[in-house]
């Protein structure tokens, strides 16, 4: 038995509407979208792209204020310092709403993360005789995550279906902006599969194992864990194919989104990152990958051969800094990126943001309709069949 919410249009914390039918599990109070962690941070410097070695050191294109880059061109753009909401991100009573079904997963079941947490009162710190290790105090500790599932009205039950998978969830703007661009046919038919982490940030965290990990381990548990769910519970069957697949996150579930189609390539080839944490934030340390997510631009992605990922990214101007170790500045990582991605011929577009912070929500609600047009461009949106 189900308790169904029908018609919700609120504002709430700077959240543009609910188009959706939200239908929870008996006896469930509806969640609220799940927000990366934060710690106790100094304000980050502000970055201006027009010094040298940011954007326009390839050839950044200034927008206009207000505007968004084009959905057919690649490479790199400057937009802000307005970031007026995209209308797609507005609730429209004359489009068809798509239904929410959220459940929960429990640590005890999981047979890839069983869960930990960082000691209580603890925090990680830099060892002494490596400035880019920390040291980190953390043990067993159980979890639960809630996993919201958005189905579209539009698809036909049984049927194989493109989708997108989110971190740090449920990620209420992104089924909102599909309800309106699927009604606009600017993107294909979607299931979208937006999953909670599993509590705490950074080091020595669930949320830190799962996303800042350089392997394709969140994939795995994605694939074996999470989607076997959602096919069984609502009657969805979801595609294999990798080219139908996106997977999306901002901050550390900005770098796990590139990590699921970088080392499960077979699984993911569109990608879509908010103020992805391309910096070193793994633990435990792995010496193949020293950086962490920061050895994507130092060596992964210029020393490896081209793969088939098509990718959207931004950063904000002040986004998130620490001069601990020289790989925690999120706007230069960014930008190494965006370099990489351009000397290996990769299809990619970037953004940079200016008068913004760290998955900045006002960027979002500009950018997300754009985004996923753009990293959905190549696909066809007009009934073409996954498998």
């Amino acid at each position: 038995m189900s308790i169904s919410r029908v018609g919700m249009a609120v504002l709430v914390g700077g959240m543009i509407g609910v188009s959706t039918t939200l239908v929870e599990g008996q006896g469930a109070a509806p969640a609220a979208p799940a927000q990366p962690a934060r710690g106790n941070r100094p304000p980050a410097p502000t970055r201006d792209p027009r010094t040298p070695g940011y954007v326009t050191a390839t050839n950044a294109v200034e927008l206009p204020d207000g505007a968004v880059p084009p959905v057919d061109t690649y490479g790199n753009f400057i937009l802000g310092p307005s970031h007026p909401a995209a209308p797609e991100m507005t609730v429209q009573d004359s489009v068809p709403h798509g239904t929410v079904h959220t459940f929960t997963m429990n640590s005890a079941d999981s047979k890839i993360y069983p869960g930990i947490a960082r000691t209580a009162g603890t925090r990680p710190e830099l060892d002494p005789a490596d400035p880019a290790k920390r040291v980190v105090s953390s043990g067993p500790a159980p979890y639960t995550r809630r996993v919201a599932v958005y189905i579209p009205q539009q698809y036909v039950p049984g049927t194989v279906a493109p989708f997108i998978v989110g971190a740090d969830g449920p990620d209420q703007m992104l089924f909102t902006a599909l309800d309106n661009l699927i009604a606009q046919k600017r993107v294909p038919v979607m299931i979208a599969i937006s999953i909670g982490n599993g509590s705490g940030d950074a080091q020595g965290s669930q949320r830190g194992l799962e996303y800042d990990t350089m392997s394709g381990l969140y994939a795995q548990f994605v694939e074996t864990e999470v989607l076997p769910l959602v096919e069984k519970q609502y009657n969805v069957k979801l595609t294999k194919d990798p080219n139908a697949r996106v997977t999306m996150g901002c901050s550390s579930g900005g770098s796990a989104a590139l990590a699921m189609a970088w080392y499960r390539n077979d699984l993911y080839h569109r990608v879509l990152t908010y103020s992805g944490t391309y910096v070193n934030q793994q633990w435990p340390y792995n010496p193949d990958t020293p950086g962490g997510a920061w050895e994507f631009h130092r060596s992964l992605i210029p020393k490896s051969p081209v793969k088939p990922i098509r990718i959207w990214l931004h950063v904000s101007d002040r986004d998130n800094f620490n001069a601990s170790d020289g790989m925690h500045d999120w706007v230069l990582a960014n930008q190494l990126m965006a370099k990489v991605l351009a000397g290996k011929g990769y299809k990619y577009q970037f953004v940079f943001a200016q008068n913004a912070g760290h998955c900045d929500r006002a960027v979002k609600q500009q950018t997300l309709p754009q985004a996923l047009e753009w990293v959905w461009k190549d696909y066809p949106t007009g009934g073409g069949s996954a498998r």
